[in-house]
């Protein structure tokens, strides 16, 4: 990774006896997107603001490419004006009152900016972000999707060096969501921004982020890649909370090479092979879970159930999705979520053969 544009060491938050915040510490690089991940209450937004400068930790150290804007120990608190950001919050903040341009203007007259390079400036913002020749239209006439584009566009035109976004496309019906996150990431990837963006939406986060920051209870479960988050989970929030899994029981039946072999509950002749846990290697006997993907659990076609390791169940319920169907499928006592592609008709009491994807199951202590 390339060296921390921004740095916060060890911050802490608390309302009351509630640590919104607790003992937080990570890296953002130059013209990285991390996204701060995790379910409401876990400390997302108090940490965004802390960055900020909108909110006041109790403990802990801010930093800038190497220059501290906060530092309680040391009494160093930089006004939210000085930090050189752009903010998007998940209402927009548009002035009802203004124009279009006189929104996205708005900061570069704090600043005092001329009067003949305000207009220009706002003419190329509200050209990038496709509002080209709306400069005088009213806000109040403005659709959800252009108020959510003002607000970037707003956001953008100091040129600040970091970028917060503060679930800035939940307010958005379903289809502009999807076209404003490739926007985002295109836009983002074209200025070279650091970005900090903050939901609980999994799709994205997966899709926008460069890193993922998974959060708890204000405290980091897991920071990586969102394939390294998604594929190699660490605790069972991490994979519990992002996406869906197959879990199965088994007992582990041996362990060598990195590689421990689980017999499976549902069919205790049925032995497969996954990569050993981090840590120690489970003893012989114990009982764990096989976790997978359900993408990593397909359904086997006739020609192949003899060459490859199966699992027998029975289809319990189908739901077509279009682009696949999402089948519930009984293995013994245990039930699983299993994708099926289109070209597979499956109804409610088929058998099926489910093959495992080599590699792609994790093996965990029960």
């Amino acid at each position: 990774m390339a060296a921390a544009f921004v740095r916060l060491h060890r911050l802490s938050k608390s309302f009351g006896p509630v640590a919104a915040v607790d003992n937080l510490s990570f890296e953002v690089a130059k013209g990285e997107a991390l996204t701060l991940l995790g379910p409401s209450g876990c400390g997302k937004t108090t940490t965004l603001r802390m960055i900020a400068g909108l909110e006041m930790p109790d403990a802990g150290e801010i930093s800038f490419d190497g220059v501290p804007v906060l530092s309680v120990e040391a009494g160093i608190n930089v006004p939210p004006e000085r930090r050189k950001i752009g903010m998007v919050f998940q209402s927009y903040a548009i002035w009802p009152h203004m124009t279009v341009a006189q929104n996205v203007a708005f900061p570069l007259k704090v600043r005092r900016v001329p009067a003949s390079e305000c207009q220009r400036r706002v003419r190329d913002a509200l050209a990038m972000i496709g509002l080209g020749g709306l400069e005088d239209r009213p806000a109040t006439r403005l659709s959800g999707g252009q108020q959510q584009r003002v607000a970037l566009a707003r956001a953008l035109i100091h040129e600040p060096a970091l970028l917060l976004l503060d679930e800035p496309l939940s307010n958005l019906d379903v289809k502009l969501r999807e076209q404003m996150r490739v926007e985002l990431r295109l836009l983002q990837a074209r200025l070279g921004l650091s970005l900090v963006y903050v939901t609980h939406d999994q799709t994205e986060a997966l899709s926008l982020s460069d890193r993922i920051a998974l959060l708890n209870q204000g405290r980091i479960e897991q920071v990586g890649t969102p394939r390294d988050l998604y594929e190699r989970p660490e605790t069972r929030f991490v994979r519990d909370f992002l996406g869906k899994s197959v879990i199965l029981a088994g007992i582990v039946r041996g362990a060598a090479h990195g590689r421990v072999a689980v017999a499976m509950a549902c069919a205790a002749e049925s032995v497969i092979e996954c990569p050993a846990p981090a840590g120690p290697a489970p003893s012989i006997g114990a009982a764990v879970e096989v976790s997978l993907r359900p993408e990593a659990v397909r359904i086997a076609r006739g020609d192949e159930c003899a060459s490859v390791a199966t699992l027998d169940g029975t289809v319990e319920a189908v739901l077509y999705q279009g682009e696949r169907s999402e089948c519930d499928v009984r293995l013994g006592t245990e039930r699983v979520l299993v994708y099926a592609p289109p070209d597979i008709a499956l109804h409610a009491g088929d058998k099926v053969a489910l093959a495992l994807a080599k590699d792609a199951a994790q093996v965990w202590p029960k």
